[in-house]
């Protein structure tokens, strides 16, 4: 099991909210990898989260669809290659719900309404309906590792010049990568803040923890 948790130090210094923020810099950035240079690092990417069906990461979240919108504490739990647990928890207001769902089937579970848990063919349609929140569940997994969901065509992707994604664009959400850290001596790197915007919908993500767990 390979276990990383990201320094308190930065997450303190970052609030998370749905607001944008702009800075200035002056110094350009470097060129970003390209040809085989840019597949190799890509490939190895990819061969590093094949051996892993079983991860999750902890941290915070802030979602947003139109006037809707909640923060709080968030866990993802990816039990095997089809089943993932997503935990949400408002430390204010002490609500707080789970949501099971199946990558292949697309359905899911939902705990902690008023009125008992409920079920659905669909995960997405079925938060959506019990929140009013639109949270993109089937590609997210991939996107959190860095990394477009193998199950759609991805419309663009940018990359920087560590050969990571900076922005990407798949499934009509624009997806952007904002802080990454450095992984273990021959690992990648995984991020640490994500945004990802659809329309009205935005959801933000601070990446605190992180847990892989070998087969």
């Amino acid at each position: 099991m390979w276990h990383v948790a990201m320094a308190a130090g930065l997450i303190a210094g970052s609030a998370l909210s749905l607001g944008g923020c702009a800075g200035v810099s002056t110094r350009s950035p470097p060129p970003s990898l390209t040809g085989e240079a840019l597949a190799e690092r890509v490939s190895a990417r990819d061969a590093w989260m094949s051996q892993f069906e079983t991860w999750s990461f902890s941290g915070r979240a802030a979602v947003r669809k139109g006037k809707q919108g909640g923060n709080g504490r968030i866990e993802w739990t990816q039990h095997d290659a089809r089943r993932y647990s997503v935990s949400l928890s408002a430390p204010v207001t002490r609500q707080s719900w789970r949501l099971d769902g199946d990558l292949h089937s697309e359905a899911g579970r939902l705990e902690g309404l008023d009125g008992g848990p409920r079920e659905g063919e669909f995960a997405e349609e079925l938060l959506r309906e019990a929140t009013g929140w639109d949270v993109p569940l089937q590609q997210l997994g991939r996107w959190v590792r860095g990394a477009p969901a193998g199950e759609m065509p991805v419309e663009s992707v940018a990359y920087d010049a560590q050969g990571r994604p900076s922005r990407l664009r798949q499934a009509g959400w624009t997806v952007r990568y904002v802080a990454w850290r450095a992984g273990p001596a021959g690992q990648p790197d995984l991020p640490t803040e994500i945004e990802a915007e659809s329309g009205d919908a935005r959801v933000r993500l601070i990446l605190e923890e992180w847990t892989f767990a070998s087969p």
